[in-house]
């Protein structure tokens, strides 16, 4: 039996579908989300993001304590790392965080249904629920969230033990000898650093000859210096001609990605960390006529409405940055739009921040020196050295840098690259001032508290004008 129509229905429950809900919710909508997963949140909550995060913060401490107390007169005495007790307090911020979620669905009267979703048609949702059997949703407009999945390597299967994805990678029972990451990108150097901090043996191996490689090329090469000497080892410009598992462990066959002798890695073992992909098979979307390009990615317009009218798509099932924040700010834009309000998004996706969570955090927004280049823009670079910022030196946390980017005549701030501590919290100060189109000057004339490592992206506006105070 269909239930009476909704004004929305939601079909996925992480950032970007709990977060149009809500929004929706709160601009009057009967609303619906449907998610297959047992608890609400999406990758980001339950597999991604957050465990992650909750990870590099544990073994951050771990890596604190064994290698930088003593400087600061502590005494630590002999570590032992209780890996049981880590990962039980990850899974508690994991679940602390979905249950959030779901008091937030009850408070704004959210429809909560566990199941896996397929459009029917226009205006109808099949969900094959969880606890069995089969409901059918009717509502004005439907939402696709659906987020992504991690790539495979072709011919390779995840076992989620020995050849991992992020999730397998967050859910080691113990630290591997010697792991091999499979990609330069964000999640591999995270879960990398991760293991490594415990004391595996971590090899990173790179098709391209940069990791990183959509972050200024400056930046990327001080972060890779900074994590070799964290211990990591790189292999740039290399391909993996095959994986296979076997009773001792695993072998990864290597190659120059541009030709010649190729060597064997040995490893307990491999995380595959060399994307993601929409995840919108199962949805309908070609029997319905729903376009999506060769990527799979679906197709929609500035309202974020597909090729059929009346279904939406959002986040990672759509072009742009495969990021929970960018979800998040689609899952607004859409509703608000839905509701005859100004919803606002950068389409071009400028203005979404990219951020590693290592330490030092490496983090960025707008356009780099290459592509600034690349379009024949005009412009100024500043840069300031956190080892000339006191803060920094106060903590010892004195690699990395920040780079401004503006334009040559107008001043305008056109990218901010940083690569040190607390870079995460750091870019959005730019990211507020690109937003509205503020100077290198707005920054240089604003007062920034002392000592703080704010400091150092106000010194590098000044760098900008070649005027810096403290170098």
């Amino acid at each position: 039996m269909a239930d009476s129509p909704y004004d929305l229905i939601v079909i996925g429950g992480g950032p970007g579908g709990y977060v149009a809900a809500i929004r929706a919710a709160q601009l009057g909508f009967r609303t619906v989300c449907v998610e297959k997963r047992g608890a609400l949140g999406g990758t980001c909550l339950n597999v991604g993001c957050i465990p992650s995060k909750a990870l590099l913060q544990s073994t951050e401490k771990f890596a604190d304590a064994r290698e930088h107390f003593a400087a600061h007169g502590i005494r630590a005495g002999d570590l032992a790392l209780d890996l049981k007790a880590m990962m039980a307090r990850k899974d508690k911020v994991v679940g602390d965080l979905t249950k959030g979620v779901e008091h937030l669905f009850k408070k704004n009267k959210i429809d909560h249904v566990a199941g896996t979703g397929r459009i029917a048609q226009v205006g109808k949702v099949e969900v094959a629920l969880n606890d069995g059997g089969t409901q059918v949703l009717e509502g004005k407009r439907i939402l696709i969230a659906t987020g992504s999945a991690p790539t495979p390597l072709p011919g390779v299967d995840f076992d989620e033990k020995r050849i991992v994805s992020s999730t397998g990678a967050l859910a080691l029972d113990e630290v591997p000898a010697d792991l091999v990451v499979v990609g330069g990108g964000y999640i591999g150097l995270e879960m990398g650093s991760v293991w490594a901090r415990l004391g595996a043996r971590v090899t990173v191996v790179e098709f391209l000859d940069t990791i990183v490689p959509a972050m200024d090329a400056e930046v990327a090469k001080q972060f890779k210096r900074t994590l070799e000497k964290q211990g990591l080892v790189f292999k740039l410009g290399t391909k993996v001609e095959g994986i296979a598992s076997g009773k001792s462990g695993v072998e990864v066959k290597l190659a120059p990605a541009k030709g010649g002798e190729g060597e064997t890695l040995e490893a307990n073992v491999v995380l595959v960390a060399i994307g993601r992909r929409p995840y919108t098979e199962g949805l309908g979307l070609d029997e319905l006529g729903v376009k999506r390009d060769e990527r799979g990615f679906v197709a929609v317009n500035e309202a974020f409405e597909t090729s059929v009218k009346g279904i939406y798509a959002i986040g990672d099932a759509i072009p742009g940055p495969m990021l929970a924040h960018k979800a998040e700010e689609d899952g607004v834009a859409a509703v608000e739009i839905m509701a005859d309000r100004p919803g606002h998004v950068d389409y071009n996706y400028n203005l979404v921040p990219g951020i590693v969570y290592t330490w030092p955090e490496v983090a960025s927004v707008g356009q780099t020196e290459q592509q600034l280049k690349d379009a024949g823009i005009s412009y100024a670079s500043g840069k300031f050295p956190f080892s000339a910022n006191a803060r920094a030196r106060t903590t010892g946390d004195v690699d990395g840098f920040v780079k401004i980017l503006a334009d040559s005549k107008s001043d305008e701030v056109l990218g901010v690259h940083i690569i040190g501590p607390d870079a995460s919290t750091l870019i959005h100060e730019a990211a507020l001032v690109m937003a509205f189109r503020g100077s290198a000057e707005d920054i240089a004339r604003s007062c920034h508290g002392h000592p703080t490592f704010s400091e150092a992206v106000k010194e590098a506006a000044l760098a900008v004008d070649k005027r810096p105070i403290h170098i």
